[in-house]
């Protein structure tokens, strides 16, 4: 992250300037991104904790460094431990029939693999 001062709050104009992004990306990023949603003061103004800097930078990197949609970044948050229930809701409704179906598969395949796994004895080389 970019030079920054310790602060509990941070008004839209200087997380953007920290994070190096426009305001009206941030702005649309808060409506893609479930998890991203700053509390307003009484003026009606977003007010940014350090938490909402250390996502922004997160979503930032995954969109532009990593090349990332914005599906696929939502997922990634998600596996990252930065998506809440709100995030998962979502991007599941952002999934055709097929990709949930294909999801579906993996998990009952993952599950399945977890208990033949668990019953078996470890063996260590």
């Amino acid at each position: 992250m970019a030079r920054t001062r310790q602060r509990l709050f941070y008004k839209i104009g200087e997380v953007c300037k920290i994070c190096e992004i426009e305001p009206h990306v941030l702005r649309y990023w808060e409506t893609v991104f479930a998890r991203l949603k700053p509390v307003k003061n009484r003026a009606g103004q977003r007010i940014y904790r350090r938490a909402d800097l250390e996502l922004v930078e997160e979503i930032k990197k995954l969109l532009y460094e990593q090349g990332f949609t914005i599906a696929g970044a939502n997922a990634q948050l998600m596996v990252e431990g930065y998506g809440g229930k709100e995030d998962m809701v979502l991007f599941s409704e952002s999934l055709s029939a097929s990709q949930r179906r294909s999801i579906q598969e993996i998990k009952r395949e993952l599950t399945e693999l977890e208990r033949l796994l668990s019953k078996s004895p470890a063996t260590r080389d």
